[in-house]
C-alpha cells in the first residue's frame, strides 16, 4: 500500500516568452486538456496586478479536464531556451503520421526521427518532446 505522505505530480511547469500561446498548444495537443477557464474572480485577480487582458496572464493553466492528471503551468520568463531541454514530455498515439500532421498544423515542428518509430518534435517555443507509437 502506498503510504498517504509520498510525493505525487502535481505540476509540470514550462517557462516560456508567450505563456498563452503555449498554452493553447498543449491544450490542443493533448487529449482530454484544457486551457483553465478565467472566472471573475481571476480576471480580478489579474487586473490588481496591472494585467488588463488574459492574454497578458505569466502564468496560464492547462488542466485536465476529468481533473486527473497532472496540470501544466506555462510560466512568463525573460530568458529564451538555449540549449537541448533536461526535461521534456513524451505523447502517444495509435497514428503516430496522423497526429505529427496535426501538430505541424498547431505549429510544431518535426526535428528527428528514429527507427523505433517515435519522433522528437518542437513546440511554439523550441521546447523539444516526443511523440511515441502507442
Amino acid at each position: 500500500m502506498r503510504p498517504s505522505t509520498m510525493a505525487r505530480l502535481r505540476d509540470i511547469v514550462v517557462d516560456c516568452h508567450r505563456p498563452s500561446a503555449l498554452a493553447r498548444f498543449w491544450a490542443e495537443l493533448l487529449d482530454g486538456y484544457e486551457v483553465a477557464p478565467y472566472d471573475a474572480a481571476e480576471v480580478e485577480r489579474l487586473r490588481g496586478l496591472g494585467i488588463l487582458d488574459v492574454e497578458d496572464d505569466p502564468s496560464v493553466l492547462v488542466q485536465p479536464r476529468s481533473g486527473v492528471g497532472p496540470r501544466l503551468f506555462f510560466t512568463l520568463v525573460p530568458e529564451s531556451k538555449v540549449v537541448k531541454n533536461r526535461v521534456h514530455m513524451d505523447v502517444d498515439t495509435a497514428d503516430v503520421e496522423g497526429e505529427l500532421a496535426r501538430i505541424v498544423s498547431l505549429g510544431g515542428r518535426e526535428l528527428q526521427r528514429f527507427d523505433d518509430g517515435h519522433v522528437i518534435m518542437a513546440d511554439l517555443e523550441g521546447n523539444e518532446f516526443c511523440v511515441m507509437p502507442a
